[in-house]
């Protein structure tokens, strides 16, 4: 399968999808931090080029920034907020980049925390899903969403104990929002096996 994973700069799901024989291909504005193939540009800029090429990819897999979107961000880009507008363009923005990726693949897949562009990605036909990483895998929380077009749900493949709010509580530091963002190995493999 050719393999598309936007927005990830950690190269952890590309990677899970290599490993079992997929031509997957990762793109951020960052590096890749796991060398491999990997485009080091803007996702649309990308999505635009590769459809004027008509290419296309047999799945999509975006994880847009979640910085103005994520419901723990109310108190800074709630309604009435002084950041509210960047909610609204990052809102625009995503449901764009959604729009562009279903005319690249059939099967798109966006992940999110919790956070406001479910309900937009609803109305647009996704459906919605919401996992925790104790579900496959990693002793702790964070209720994490999928929309999802053309792909299953994901099933829990190693339900483990433990509870742990390991991504709330983590401390300050010059790299804690790229860790905080990175996809739990347990769900890339979920990713890797389940959508192929």
């Amino acid at each position: 399968m050719n393999v598309l994973i936007g927005c990830e700069e950690s190269g952890i799901a590309r990677e899970e999808f290599r490993k079992r024989g997929h031509n997957a291909w990762s793109c951020d504005l960052k590096p890749t931090r796991i060398p491999g193939q990997h485009w080091k540009c803007d996702i649309k800029e990308l999505i635009e080029g590769l459809l004027e090429e008509r290419s296309h990819f047999d799945l999509v897999i975006l994880h847009p920034d979640c910085t103005a979107l994520a419901l723990s961000g109310n108190r800074w880009y709630g309604e009435g907020k002084p950041r509210h507008q960047e909610r609204l363009d990052a809102i625009e923005w995503t449901v764009d980049l959604w729009n562009m990726a279903k005319k690249l693949s059939d099967r798109v897949a966006l992940e999110n925390p919790a956070s406001v562009i479910f309900p937009y990605l609803r109305k647009i036909g996704a459906v919605v899903q919401f996992i925790q990483p104790w579900q496959f895998g990693h002793g702790e929380t964070k209720k994490t969403g999928l929309a999802l077009h053309g792909v299953n749900p994901l099933v829990p493949t190693h339900i483990v104990d433990g509870r742990e709010h390991r991504i709330w509580k983590m401390a300050p530091s010059e790299h804690r929002k790229r860790d905080r963002a990175e996809t739990f190995q347990g769900i890339a493999e979920a990713f890797a096996t389940q959508w192929t």
